[in-house]
């Protein structure tokens, strides 16, 4: 099952091993977007070059992560500080319901337990799609998406 859309499924050679042979989402989507990003790249920007293109690239295995020794990551604290110093601030949390990377509970959780301002409550906008990690997979989640970030964005 994938870890970003649990939605994707694959066989593995061992399906209780302790490493997984391949990601399930990885095989089924990133050929049609590389394939896609290469001919926009090459037909309409007109660039050329012999460079791989890459579609995920593992940035966040060098991230910094001392911070969170023995402990979740959370960005909640930085969030309310970041609030506090900017009261105008809004936030919009878009989350899918298949997404077992970053979990629907976990944001859920963090704002509930953030210790926020209540006059700075109503600046969080919370949307859940039946999606994964990635809305734009889904077209219904890429449709409704899209209106709320033009909603969020207007208001």
């Amino acid at each position: 099952m994938g870890r970003l859309d649990s939605r994707f499924k694959g066989t593995d050679r061992d399906s209780a091993g302790e490493q997984f042979e391949f990601r399930p989402r990885f095989a089924q989507i990133y050929g049609a977007y590389a394939a896609a990003m290469n001919d926009y790249v090459r037909r309409t920007l007109r660039f050329e070059a012999d460079a791989p293109y890459e579609v995920l690239k593992g940035l966040y295995l060098n991230w910094g992560w001392k911070d969170f020794a023995n402990r979740y990551a959370s960005v909640g604290e930085t969030l309310r500080k970041a609030l506090a110093m900017n009261p105008h601030m809004r936030v919009l949390v878009a989350n899918g319901y298949y997404d077992f990377a970053t979990p629907h509970f976990a944001s859920d959780y963090t704002f509930d337990h953030m210790g926020v301002d209540p006059a700075v409550r109503g600046n969080f906008t919370v949307s859940y799609y039946e999606a994964g990690h990635m809305m734009y997979v889904h077209k219904p989640s890429l449709e409704r998406l899209a209106k709320d970030l033009r909603d969020f964005v207007t208001r």
